[in-house]
């Protein structure tokens, strides 16, 4: 997409500069030969004067160089519209990378979802394993049944496959993000989580809103161009040619000529459809308007949504402390039991669960509350 900008801007020069052209002389060759059934005689007698007839076929050969002088402002008018219709195309690819930018936003948390999923799992293993190596004395010790121990083991392979899981769902997006990033990005790449600071800024800068301003300026550019194609135009021409009859016409020997002079040009009909025109654009412009306000209305909605979304998050994350502190404190307690044979390794099995369950709940939330942020920032435009 940053290629294609680069691609609008070459087009856009080439136009200008074709444009520009328009006030270099312009020379124009014509060559022509016709054969007519009559021509102008005269028949009047003049004592001493005799007038041979003009010959039936005639040819001429002419070149014609003119100067543009005046053309009622047509060329600058086009010159502004090609650089407005340039601004829309520039701002349509605006918006395609901002939606790039925001998918590549979504797959950056999906990674950073499975890599606190992943810290999660590695957590829960290394609590049962301390439970493995209690029960495991405990049986020894014939304190505990053997079934016990496979309890514990069959829940740690569990574990191991839902780590497996995890770990090739983050491989398949860190694929995608490379073919987005266009560069390799491989499994043991380590992403960062980003920083985001609550500003006082809220103003809206979406692409969508820019392209519809661009949209009305070209719009308004349009206006300038109707009313320059119904101006007159001036040009100085210089035309010379060899042909038969020349300029002469009782003269029907081949000859050399030339004219010069000023030429006016008024085309009425630009003002028959200049009505029409002036209002299709007014009422174009009256349509982009109320895009824009439609556009701004949803988005405020939008940003309100997320700001709610923001706030029960944060409610949640300080909730999920509470709860992960007293699990920690049961888990203390929960250990010491299962290595005195108080509770057998299905309790300690269900604690364990429900330690790992709240530390997957704070996870989930806390890259909820990244995403929710990061969606305000994209709703926003930044």
């Amino acid at each position: 997409s940053t290629r294609q900008l680069g691609l609008v801007d070459s087009l856009r020069s080439y136009s200008l500069d074709n444009l520009q052209k328009n006030y270099l002389p312009q020379l124009n060759l014509g060559a022509q030969w016709t054969y007519q059934s009559d021509v102008t005689q005269v028949k009047i007698p003049i004592p001493g004067v005799s007038v041979a007839p003009l010959s039936k076929d005639q040819y001429k050969l002419q070149a014609e160089l003119s100067q543009l002088i005046y053309d009622g402002g047509l060329t600058r008018s086009q010159q502004q519209l090609q650089h407005l219709s340039s601004n829309v195309d520039k701002q349509k690819w605006e918006l395609e990378l901002y939606r790039l930018r925001d998918r590549v936003r979504q797959l950056y948390i999906g990674i950073l979802f499975f890599d606190e999923q992943l810290k999660q799992v590695e957590l829960a293993q290394s609590d049962l394993q301390t439970g493995i190596k209690k029960t495991q004395a405990l049986v020894e010790n014939g304190l505990a049944f053997q079934s016990a121990l496979l309890l514990l083991k069959s829940e740690n392979l569990k574990l191991g496959q839902r780590k497996t899981e995890l770990a090739s769902g983050r491989k398949g997006l860190l694929a995608a993000l490379s073919q987005l990033l266009m560069q390799p990005l491989d499994e043991n790449t380590q992403l960062q989580t980003p920083q985001i600071k609550s500003t006082a800024n809220t103003q809206l800068n979406r692409p969508e809103l820019q392209m519809l301003e661009q949209q009305s300026l070209l719009a308004e550019g349009q206006l300038k161009l109707i009313d320059a194609k119904s101006r007159p135009k001036a040009s100085l021409f210089a035309q010379g040619g060899y042909g038969r009859p020349g300029l002469n016409f009782l003269k029907n020997d081949p000859a050399l000529y030339y004219i010069g002079g000023l030429r006016i040009n008024w085309s009425l009909s630009a003002l028959y459809t200049r009505k029409n025109e002036v209002r299709q654009t007014q009422l174009l412009r009256q349509s982009i308007a109320l895009q824009q306000d439609q556009f701004s209305l949803q988005t405020r909605a939008q940003e309100k949504q997320q700001d709610a979304e923001i706030e029960k998050l944060e409610k949640l994350l300080m909730a999920d402390d509470e709860i992960i502190e007293l699990r920690e404190q049961i888990n203390v307690s929960i250990k010491a039991q299962l290595e005195n044979g108080v509770i057998t390794a299905s309790d300690y099995l269900r604690e364990m669960n429900a330690t790992d369950q709240a530390r997957q709940s704070k996870a989930s939330h806390q890259i909820q509350l990244l995403q929710a942020k990061l969606n305000k920032e994209t709703i926003l435009g930044n």
